[in-house]
């Protein structure tokens, strides 16, 4: 007994070594900082609290997150500047998912960490000095240090004491500020401030002392009616508390200021409004035999408590959400949480309607629509078990759960869950290590998996559920192409067809609804000059420019670059300029000359800037406020509209050309998604397919909905390229303001790589191929190269990829370049 006291007196005299990640580093000498936790702070210091450090050589203060803990020796080690939070703010899961995702995505650990964070948690510090009075330790400085305090002790005013402290530092670094605080000349203090405050309300509560013996208080008549407002309930808002006893907030203030009351502030939450459908109970889904045979076999495996990968390939209108829905209360009831990931914003409104229908307050939502306090106050409550569901898109998958049940993702095959910024993770991937560590199961669904899915569901990676019908065995669309080649033989020249207009004719007579995608917005897409046959680029990217008639301006969607139309071609000076190309605007205008008594919703980037402007558009749509709904992609999946009738597909030719191997993938599945908007409601619906490739199996195989017929013709092709799924492929990123050191960045890191594969040997083969310039190879002033490399993403590979990102640094080719590594990234951009 006495043993084990002493060893634990030992072991809490022992002194804590921190494992920082520290903020603002380079991945080329990103690492974890030890630092000695002092004293003062050891009881409160905890893995996955965020702290302040001294940094480098100048140790400037930086915010880092304690990644780990240990004892031993601190002797040489800086010691850590304060504590940002009182408790950790990531949990040991997360913290252990923020190493996975540095492993995978060479990130730097404070990247990794930043990201599970909301954006309004970001803090930034403010550092405070004054000079302790009657100091007289001052023979024990050094000159320099003495000669700065004798400086100092000359101001007077405290803001222009810590303005020249703050130049000094500045100018030379922090050694002598922080040997006068050592040496107890001076105090500093640090102020933290989070990027977005916590929302609260001022309140009012009767006070111990008049609650003990009000009969001390002298109150008057207006006072004495708050008191005993007070004292009936309790407390109450200052506002509130003032409205409901008839009085003023001054008569509030005085019974404060006269001791018989106190004000305080409560935290209040910002929600975020949408209103729910009509209550509805989980019990009266009715599934068809099909739904019940995924939601049982599912099932079966939440009782199980194992982890486990489904995918789910439901035809358009099966009813996948309702088979959601279902195994979602079946998670809740086992009082486990659920989280399903959709991924466009334009989606929420609609799926948390019907989710608070079913489960009301319980769902919380994470999306970037929000605002940064909306999404803060969501955070905490998921947090805090206030919400057991959450509903959102990409990020939401590091939702603070702490007891995951499920894990839905919805429309699984969409590249909006791959992340094209640093930390460059899949969604996929982050959802199979949370329910690894929760022993839950993870559900992919969509009517056009990915082809990496589908190919680890036939190989028995993932079970293949499968949802053949249409829910009530509605059928599928009734499909017509139409070669437009034709049309322009036949003299028309419009942007839709003469089938396509008898249509949208007939819907508007019988009072039905119509689609029409259209995936390029604006009105003109290209401004080129008939002499030197050039389009007008933005000067910052090599994309064309893009007309928008409703602000008369030309615009890059790359960018950002707006500018006045031009009437002189850039490159030759030729007047001769011709407007070419047809987007959502100019076809929305097309449409109201031609069907003039056609209430018109455009649904683009350009129409959707506000946070609530998809909620409010899509709504007024269901509610038959709209004929025809045209827009870009964002309309083509996801939306459930019965009145829907007719969809058109006006021209995706051009995205099978897109210079990607996932071309073909992404064509097939937004005609797929889009003609599957139709027909959801009593009536068959009907789509007319635009093409000037009509022979192309592609069109083909998408009209008739047929999957699997392109699965195979898909990975036959991929299986002859060697392109994913048959290999994994790294895309190492070169960018940098002049195109010739780019490139000879980039040529230098190749011949790196090429000598360190020599060295490695590896395992698995391995193909480099570049550098070449990237599809656009300028956007935003940067000139950009890629290097592929097709290889097996092994722990052999990934350490390759490290060691060729941190040594490229320090290549003399590559200064002025920056370079990142992407695996399974976009290759087309």
């Amino acid at each position: 007994m006495q043993d084990s006291e002493h060893s634990s007196d030992y072991q809490r005299i022992m002194p804590l070594t921190a494992e920082v990640a520290v903020s603002g580093t380079a991945y080329s000498f990103d690492m974890l900082f030890s630092y000695a936790v002092p004293e003062k702070l050891a009881a409160k210091t905890a893995c996955g609290c965020r702290v302040l450090v001294p940094f480098g050589k100048g140790n400037k203060r930086r915010i880092g997150v304690v990644m780990k803990l240990t004892e031993g020796d601190t002797a040489r080690l800086k010691p850590l500047v304060s504590l940002v939070d009182e408790e950790p703010v990531v949990s040991e899961e997360l913290l252990r998912l923020a190493l996975y995702l540095r492993e995978q995505t060479f990130c730097t650990y404070y990247d990794a960490v930043k990201t599970m964070l909301p954006p309004a948690m970001s803090v930034s510090t403010k550092e405070t000095f004054r000079l302790v009075k009657n100091f007289t330790g001052a023979g024990s400085l050094s000159p320099a240090a003495a000669e700065l305090l004798d400086r100092l002790a000359c101001i007077t005013d405290n803001k222009e004491l810590n303005a020249v402290i703050e130049e000094h530092i500045i100018e030379n670094g922090r050694r002598l500020p922080d040997e006068l605080c050592d040496a107890g000349a001076m105090d500093s203090d640090n102020v933290f401030r989070q990027a977005v405050g916590d929302a609260a309300v001022r309140m009012v509560r009767l006070s111990d002392k008049y609650m003990s013996a009000p009969e001390s208080f002298d109150l008057t008549p207006k006072q004495k009616q708050v008191a005993e407002f007070l004292s009936e309930y309790g407390s109450a808002a200052v506002r509130e508390a003032a409205y409901m006893c008839g009085v003023t907030e001054s008569v509030v203030k005085r019974l404060c200021a006269g001791g018989a009351a106190e004000e305080y502030e409560a935290e209040v939450l910002r929600r975020v409004e949408g209103d729910a459908e009509e209550k509805r109970r989980p019990e009266d889904i009715v599934l068809s035999p099909e739904q019940q045979k995924a939601h049982d076999a599912v099932l079966a495996q939440l009782h199980e408590r194992k982890p486990a990968v489904f995918l789910l390939h439901g035809v358009t209108g099966s009813g996948k959400t309702s088979v959601f829905e279902k195994l979602i209360d079946d998670t809740v009831k086992m009082g486990r949480q659920a989280m399903l990931l959709i991924p466009e914003i334009g989606l929420t409104p609609q799926i948390l309607k019907r989710f608070r229908s079913l489960f009301g307050e319980r769902v919380a939502v994470i999306h970037s629509g929000l605002s940064l306090g909306q999404r803060l106050d969501e955070y905490k409550r998921i947090k805090r078990g206030d919400a057991d569901i959450v509903i959102g898109t990409r990020s939401a998958v590091f939702a603070p759960l702490s007891n995951i049940g499920i894990i839905i993702i919805d429309e699984e095959g969409e590249r909006s869950y791959k992340s094209d910024s640093s930390p460059r993770y899949t969604t996929h991937d982050i959802a199979k290590q949370r329910c690894a560590y929760h022993n839950c199961a993870l559900l992919l669904a969509s009517a056009t998996p990915s082809i990496e899915s589908y190919y680890l569901a036939e190989r028995g990676a993932y079970r293949l559920l499968e949802m053949k019908e249409r829910y009530g065995n509605a059928p599928l669309p009734e499909v017509s192409i139409i070669d437009m080649n034709l049309e322009r033989e036949a003299g028309n020249r419009k942007e839709f067809s003469r089938k396509l207009a008898e249509e949208i004719s007939a819907n508007l007579k019988n009072g039905e609804q119509s689609i029409l995608l259209l995936n390029r917005r604006g009105y003109h897409t290209i401004i080129s000059c008939c002499d030197c046959y050039q389009p007008v680029y933005c000067p910052n990217c090599s994309v064309p420019l893009t007309y928008h008639k409703k602000n008369d301006k030309l615009m890059c969607h790359y960018c950002g670059y707006v500018s006045p139309p031009v009437d002189t071609c850039p490159s030759c000076g030729s007047k001769h300029l011709k407007n070419m190309g047809f987007g959502t605007q100019k076809l929305e205008e097309e449409l109201s000359t031609f069907f003039p008594s056609a209430r018109i919703l455009r649904m683009d980037a350009d129409t959707t800037f506000s946070r609530y402007s998809y909620e409010k558009s899509f709504t007024d749509f269901r509610d038959g406020r709209y004929d025809i709904m045209i827009g870009t992609q964002m309309i083509g999946k996801g939306l459930d509209f019965p009145n829907v009738t007719l969809v058109g597909v006006l021209s995706v030719d051009k995205a099978l050309y897109a210079g990607d191997f996932r071309s073909y993938e992404r064509t097939f599945s937004l005609i797929t998604q889009v003609v599957g908007r139709g027909g959801r409601g009593e009536r068959r619906g009907r789509a007319i397919l635009q093409t000037f490739i009509p022979e192309h199996y592609i069109m083909n195989l998408a009209a008739a909905q047929d999957y699997k017929g392109f699965y195979n013709e898909e990975i036959a092709i991929r299986r002859a390229m060697i392109f994913p799924p048959l290999c994994d492929m790294c895309i190492f990123c070169f960018s940098g303001n002049e195109d010739i050191s780019v490139r000879l960045g980039a040529e230098a890191v190749l011949r790196l790589m090429n000598g360190k594969l020599r060295e490695l040997q590896p395992k698995t083969p391995v193909r480099v191929l570049g550098p070449v310039r990237c599809s656009y190879g300028r956007i935003n002033g940067k000139y950009r190269y890629r290097i592929i490399m097709k290889c097996k993403n092994s722990a052999e590979m990934r350490g390759f990829i490290r060691e060729v990102l941190t040594e490229s640094a320090k290549l003399k080719e590559m200064k002025g370049v920056a370079l990142y590594a992407d695996i399974n990234g976009d290759v087309g951009v």
